[in-house]
């Protein structure tokens, strides 16, 4: 979608977007005389490969716990979906949005543009059709290898604009519909956000500016010698610390450095990845490059769960109790200043990881050198010259599209050898998504593995996330004010009913949102 239009669509939901009296964007410790019940903040936090069964068993072994304080006041939603894939970038937008990658156009951080240009190809005159890359590997690195936590225009993809002229397509230009940030702003609220990789320049929408104060420490360093954080809970949760002294920055109504003074946001929030390290690494600091001393004498252990019952080994329990902790600090700096009662905290996450069980974990290799390994033939020869993105799912795009019927039918027959569960391909795919023969992101075919099948040979990770399995998908989500009594709901819902719910917390008007009101999202029950 090109740029003119969205600012176009930007625009108007500025006209139609209610007056807002969710907290002023330069308010101070005398503006919190609030009536009982009244929400004038949002806390998002989303805890990546957070379950919802982590949720329960933490809070029954840690009965002191933040988490066990915000549910003692909060609704649980124990049925809770993310996005299908489950991948990080459809999974966020979906509480950003109120959508699915229907109405968003977001499949995967890595995925496929039929409309969009090589970043190479400044004119926009050579081949169409472009792997749409959007992750750390677009960060701007400085001659000494440092990260410098921007994105380099040079390695982003181009695309024509409702002009005709050649542009570099953003992460926000990528995003079809408009976000709960973009609302809240228009409306006179403050905005902020803290995340894993500048790439998530994503959450300001597509206008581009949604979010005041974007903070987005790189995890993963992709220069020769830089840090992964990633091989470590322990260096992953000094990064997520970070990202949790600017929320808390922000709570005490300062911007996320602590310098300036511009009031405590309407809506802002964070991403917890140190859960997410725990559940995939498969031996902690492998590789020696997490500096920093071992509290819990992880180094060298392996992570994930020790059984299907989800009990969590050394290295993922210390994640959970960092994160608890950090939620635990962000409590205290509420109520520190004054505004505990009048903010609605969510914890969620983004998507679960898959599997829970260590014995399920499989790892054959990516599909396309299984399929390799197979005799050759038309299909496997399409398959070769597909974008194929994989994880325990596989998104794959075709070169000749009239080929997808035949693709799909030669994958089914081959589904023992390519470990493959189900082929979501024609009118099966279509009952989920777009028509991948008009609409320019959705993939040719969606393969779905075997459960604990994990497209790779990689032996860093024992789980992973993006595929469509209820560990990848039925995550935590918490909502919690000191105003809420406890509450379980066991109902089926959609983490996409997050965005509505917190405009509507805001006394804003969920219409405003696209992806609402292209999918009819409604809000989340039980408040």
């Amino acid at each position: 979608m090109n740029k003119k239009y969205l600012s176009a669509v930007f625009l108007a939901s500025l006209l139609v977007a209610p007056a807002a009296h969710a907290g002023s964007a330069h308010d101070d410790d005398s503006d919190h005389q609030l009536r009982h019940g009244h929400i004038d903040h949002i806390l998002l936090i989303s805890v990546d490969g957070l379950h919802a069964i982590d949720v329960e068993n933490f809070i029954g072994s840690h009965p002191t716990s933040a988490l066990a304080t915000l549910a003692s006041h909060g609704i649980r939603y124990t049925s809770a979906s993310t996005s299908k894939p489950s991948d990080s970038f459809p999974g966020l937008l979906s509480m950003m949005t109120g959508g699915s990658p229907v109405s968003t156009g977001v499949f995967y951080d890595v995925s496929y543009d039929r409309l969009q240009y090589a970043p190479s190809d400044t004119s926009c005159a050579g081949t169409l059709g472009n792997v749409s890359t959007y992750d750390e590997t677009i960060d701007l690195i400085d001659a000494k290898g440092n990260d410098l936590n921007k994105i380099d225009p040079s390695k982003l993809p181009n695309a024509l604009n409702a002009d005709g002229h050649c542009a570099r397509v953003y992460p926000h230009d990528f995003v079809k519909v408009n976000t709960i940030f973009e609302v809240v702003k228009a409306s006179g609220g403050r905005t902020a956000w803290a995340d894993k990789h500048p790439a998530y320049d994503l959450v300001n929408g597509p206008s581009g500016k949604g979010v005041d104060d974007l903070y987005t420490p790189e995890i993963t360093n992709p220069a020769s010698g830089g840090l992964d954080a990633t091989v470590s809970v322990v260096c992953t949760a000094d990064n997520d610390d970070k990202k949790v002294d600017a929320v808390i920055n922000e709570i005490r109504g300062y911007d996320h450095t602590g310098t300036q003074k511009v009031g405590t946001p309407t809506i802002f929030g964070m991403n917890f990845q140190a859960v997410s390290v725990g559940q995939k690494v498969a031996k902690d600091n492998s590789d020696g490059s997490c500096k920093l001393s071992d509290p819990k004498g992880m180094y060298g252990l392996k992570g994930g769960y020790v059984d299907g019952s989800a009990t969590p080994s050394v290295v993922l329990e210390y994640g959970l109790d960092k994160t608890d902790a950090a939620l635990g600090e962000m409590i205290q700096a509420l109520k520190q200043r004054g505004i505990y009662e009048s903010t609605l905290m969510i914890v969620t996450a983004k998507h679960g990881q898959a599997p829970i069980d260590p014995a399920k974990t499989s790892k054959p290799g990516h599909l396309q050198d299984l399929v390799a390994a197979l005799p050759s033939s038309p299909e496997s020869a399409s398959i070769a010259d597909a974008a194929v993105s994989d994880d325990d799912v596989a998104l794959v795009w075709l070169k000749d599209q009239s080929q997808s019927k035949a693709v799909a039918d030669y994958l089914r027959a081959n589904q023992v050898a390519l470990h493959i569960q189900e082929v979501l391909a024609g009118e099966s795919l279509k009952l989920k998504f777009n028509d991948p023969l008009t609409e320019n992101r959705t993939p040719d075919l969606i393969v779905i593995p075997n459960y604990g099948t994990i497209f790779t040979t990689s032996g860093k990770k024992v789980a992973e996330h993006g595929g469509f399995s209820d560990a990848d998908t039925n995550v935590a989500l918490l909502l919690s004010s000191p105003n809420f009594p406890e509450k379980v709901i066991k109902t089926p819902v959609q983490t996409t009913q997050i965005a509505p719910t917190i405009l509507e917390a805001l006394d804003l008007d969920p219409q405003v949102l696209e992806a609402v009101r292209k999918e009819h999202t409604t809000s989340l029950s039980g408040m």
